[in-house]
């Protein structure tokens, strides 16, 4: 994303920040204007001169991916079905269900989802058969069967 501050790498080795952008961008040529103010201190950069520039996009960025199947899609928002174990409010005893919760997506890369926020590392989510489940159902944890994990799926009757 582009914004004031963001790093630029100019070919003479240089290397500034955008001070301020154009809102609008070229429909014909997809390009707009980056204002960028570079320390100079060298006299590498002279006024009039021509440089490519490259902004610094992205970042290392830490997220928990999950496999596509894990999340249930709703218009009013995703969510995943967190294992746990709940106490029944009628008996008292406790059992292994699930508690859905809503979560934010980022991107995806293949069959993994990275989620920003709404699971914590660690927590059990179930990955197969969410469009089954309610808050508080009851399961059984079988970990014989793995979700993919294909870089490039190929999906059946796609």
């Amino acid at each position: 994303m582009l914004a004031v501050g963001v790093p630029v790498h100019v070919d003479t080795g240089d290397t500034g920040r955008v001070t301020a952008y154009d809102s609008v961008v070229d429909e014909a040529t997809r390009n707009m204007r980056v204002q960028a103010t570079f320390d100079n201190r060298a006299l590498k950069l002279r006024p009039g001169m021509f440089v490519n520039g490259d902004l610094v996009r992205g970042g290392k960025t830490t997220a928990i991916t999950l496999p596509a199947s894990s999340i249930s899609y709703a218009p009013f928002g995703d969510s995943v079905f967190i294992v746990e174990d709940i106490k029944d409010p009628k008996s008292g005893k406790t059992y292994r269900g699930v508690r859905q919760q809503f979560v934010k997506l980022g991107g995806s890369r293949g069959d993994q989802v990275a989620v920003l926020t709404g699971v914590k590392a660690g927590e059990e989510v179930v990955t197969s058969g969410v469009f089954k489940l309610r808050p508080g159902a009851a399961v059984v944890v079988n970990n014989a069967v793995q979700p993919g994990n294909n870089p490039k799926p190929n999906p059946e009757n796609s």
